[in-house]
């Protein structure tokens, strides 16, 4: 489902910041070489990131979920000088290709990949992070959730990415369609959970910002 005409999106593209040539190269490779590329987090939505990582300045980050490393390069705009995003992927196949740009972009050395299941290395992690992305399997969506609020302080800001998941949150359930299940009380349970505030903003695919209260 498209949200907004294939005209508006590019106009709402056209009038945001433009994205780095690295950030172009990086999409470029991830489509000619990459399997799934429309899992990358694209030009507008990195301009968002990029802006409320800005915003925030937060000290550390962690990134469930790295894919080739747009959007860790986008949240890393916003690090203060000593900072850290930590970033999490359960392939290790695309490590080599996200370690390249991240060197080239010159946040290398601010930038920390772990391989594995973000559920076994988020309790290892002692670190207090001040801004997460959710950007992974959706059916881990809530344990991934959870995992990182037990990491985070009072203000902390937690996004989850990919909530509105096609229209399909808006369309009738297929019983075997689990992701889409797992999308709808996850989306729930944020709006009813007292412990953070939460704004869902239909942004590409549908972005959620949660604050730690």
């Amino acid at each position: 489902m498209h949200f907004l005409s294939t005209i508006l999106e590019q106009y709402i593209a056209d009038h945001s910041q433009s994205e780095s040539k690295l950030l172009e190269r990086l999409t470029r490779e991830t489509h000619l070489k990459v399997i799934q590329p429309r899992m990358i987090t694209g030009h507008f939505q990195g301009r968002v990131l990029s802006l409320l990582s800005k915003i925030i300045n937060p000290k550390n980050i962690l990134e469930i979920g790295t894919y080739t490393g747009y959007s860790a390069l986008c949240l890393a705009e916003g690090l203060q000088k000593e900072g850290t995003l930590h970033t999490i992927d359960i392939n290790e196949e695309l490590h080599a290709m996200q370690r390249r740009y991240f060197d080239e972009s010159g946040f290398g050395n601010q930038i920390v990949q772990h391989t594995g299941d973000a559920l076994d290395i988020i309790p290892q992690l002692d670190v207090v992070f001040d801004m997460v992305f959710i950007d992974a399997e959706k059916v881990s969506y809530y344990h991934y959730f959870e995992a990182a609020l037990k990491k985070c302080r009072s203000g902390s800001v937690i996004l989850s990415d990919n909530v509105l998941w096609s229209g399909k949150v808006v369309e009738p359930l297929d019983p075997k369609d689990k992701a889409t299940k797992i999308l709808l009380d996850y989306n729930k349970k944020l709006k009813e959970d007292h412990r953070v505030e939460t704004v869902l903003m239909p942004i590409r695919d549908g972005l959620t910002l949660s604050r730690v209260i």
